[in-house]
């Protein structure tokens, strides 16, 4: 049958400068797997997901472009899209 995989993930960019990001999978609805910034650490919520984290962690750069993505593009695109509304939400 048909399976559904969602991945959520989001930066924010708090008033002292520094960012914090988070990037997480469900399976069918359930968590899966997700990535824990501050350790560069995978969590798998399951035991199929062991799978997917010792290959992620074998691989050795996923938790790397993770982290990048998260404290570089996320943020640049954070920045502009409250700058298209810095109008709107200064009223």
């Amino acid at each position: 049958g048909a399976h559904t995989v969602q991945r959520m993930y989001g930066c924010d960019l708090l008033e002292d400068g520094s960012t914090r990001g988070y990037w997480q999978y469900a399976y069918d609805g359930k968590d899966f797997i997700a990535f824990d910034m501050d350790t560069m650490t995978f969590t798998a919520a399951d035991a199929g997901a062991q799978i997917t984290k010792r290959k992620w962690e074998e691989d050795g750069t996923v938790a790397e472009r993770r982290k990048h993505y998260l404290n570089n593009t996320c943020i640049e695109w954070l920045r502009k899209y409250v700058s298209y509304g810095q109008p709107v939400l200064e009223r």
